[in-house]
């Protein structure tokens, strides 16, 4: 049989007839007859499957009876032209190989529509089916034009470390990193506190939150750096929207104000969802007809918009309108809140009906690096919103004043023994900059049309759930 080269089925079914073929992959489905079998065969290539079709004159009716769905095959014959609809062509089978029987008794993804539900607790098996192959096609699609974008602007792919002493966000929800055994007593200090100077790294550390303070030394060297990697939050937060262990873009920019950051935000986020619509179309047009019938003129109309820049103090004024003309949100609002994504998403889908970047929030909630107004209360952040989403991508100017984030650090009482080094970009050179994170599932979920977080990752990792 492997006398010809196996053909991917994406390429068989942009194929001219005529030709004699090998393909490879699992079945989706057997129908038929006594005289004639119809099978599925998807190789993971594409959403759509080539059909067989098997003649019981030509294969053996005992290979017949062991092809069952989820059974694994190769598959030799001519290319000719289908007389059924929905697709060009089929595959005549002239020989077949089963490679790996499958028992369909005990195969999980038997159901021809299983819900997204019930493919959580079979992770390990849910990348078989068509949505889970489509939204793993996107995943690594976006991956790959996320590089493109920078590597086309001239930023430098920065690995920043996942082992970390430092807490970028201040939140403490940290995962710690130690080899000590916690079978064992473990040594403590004369203060009673635990004594981390025989600990693998000497010191107390943690898995990364955010790559951004790092980032923010390549930035101050290499000019525009990006990172892409993983981070780890230990938030007790088992909700569609959060995981533990997800991945986050994050670009640094020297000599970048808060006006630069928000037009690369907007046309990142842009190219992204464009790139999504010509090279995924036939992903994307499957989880729009199955899952969510707006996505495709969702992600056209983000691509052919201008984003609404907004004062944060103007969003709070809109939404107290809102509140005094009946609307009803289950968090209070008010200036100096935290907006919540039920007001994010009310700004973005209800009242300007666009994407948002919502700017000048109050230094209070906003973490201790970003550049503060003159005004002394705002700071220069930007968050960009999204319908469906919320908040898709957090960023802001940095301080670039030494005095300035000194004082921030000593106002919040933070400990500076662990960001002296981050404050030496301060007082070596320092420069006007900015950056921004997105998280890589956030951005999936807006291009999948898919509403759980935990169905656009393939692992995911959340409270009590660290399977594989």
């Amino acid at each position: 049989m492997e006398t010809i080269r196996r053909i991917k089925v994406k390429e068989l079914l942009g194929m001219e007839p005529g030709t004699e073929v090998l393909a490879k992959g699992w079945v989706r489905t057997k129908r038929g007859n006594k005289q004639v079998k119809f099978i599925a065969l998807n190789d993971g290539s594409t959403v759509n499957s080539i059909q067989i079709v098997a003649d019981t004159t030509v294969i053996s009716e005992d290979i017949l009876k062991r092809i069952s769905t989820g059974a694994s095959l190769a598959v030799r014959g001519s290319l000719v032209e289908s007389v059924g609809s929905g697709q060009r062509v089929e595959i005549q089978a002239k020989e077949i190989e089963i490679y790996g029987e499958c028992d369909p008794m005990r195969y999980p993804l038997q159901k021809k529509d299983t819900s997204l539900e019930y493919l959580r607790t079979v992770a390990h098996m849910r990348m078989r089916t068509n949505t889970f192959g489509a939204v793993l096609r996107i995943r690594h699609a976006m991956a790959f034009a996320i590089h493109k974008f920078f590597n086309d602007k001239g930023f430098v792919y920065l690995n920043t470390p996942l082992i970390t002493e430092s807490d970028c966000e201040g939140a403490g929800q940290m995962f710690q990193v130690t080899t000590y055994d916690l079978e064992k007593e473990l040594p403590r200090t004369k203060k009673g506190e635990i004594d981390y100077s025989g600990d693998f790294f000497g010191k107390q550390t943690s898995l990364t939150v955010s790559g951004q303070l790092e980032g923010e030394l390549g930035a101050t060297a290499l000019g525009e750096i990006y990172t892409f990697g993983p981070t780890f939050r230990a938030e007790n937060s088992n909700t569609p929207r959060h995981l533990a262990e997800f991945w986050m873009i994050e670009p640094e920019m020297a000599f970048y104000d808060i006006k630069d950051n928000m037009d690369l935000a907007e046309e990142f986020i842009k190219y992204l969802v464009s790139y999504a619509l010509e090279n995924c179309i036939d992903d994307v047009r499957f989880l729009n007809d199955k899952y969510d019938p707006e996505l495709i003129d969702r992600l056209r109309g983000v691509c052919q918009t201008e984003f609404v820049r907004l004062e944060y103090t103007e969003g709070i004024k809109i939404l107290e309108e809102a509140v005094s003309n009946g609307v009803q949100f289950e968090y209070p609002v008010y200036w100096g809140v935290d907006l919540q994504s039920e007001h994010e998403r009310y700004l973005v889908e209800k009242h300007f009906r666009k994407p948002v970047i919502l700017t000048g929030y109050p230094k209070e909630i906003k973490a201790f690096y970003m550049k503060q107004d003159d005004n002394g209360k705002t700071v220069r952040a930007m968050d960009v919103l999204f319908p469906k989403i919320g908040e898709i991508i957090g960023g802001s100017e940095r301080e670039a004043s030494l005095e300035k984030l000194e004082n921030r650090i000593n106002e919040l009482g933070m400990s500076r023994k662990n960001l002296e080094w981050y404050i030496d970009t301060r007082r070596f050179g320092t420069v006007p900059h900015s950056g921004f994170g997105l998280g890589f599932e956030r951005l999936l979920l807006f291009v999948t049309g898919m509403s759980n977080i935990r169905d656009v990752i393939p692992f995911p990792r959340t409270p009590k759930n660290a399977e594989f």
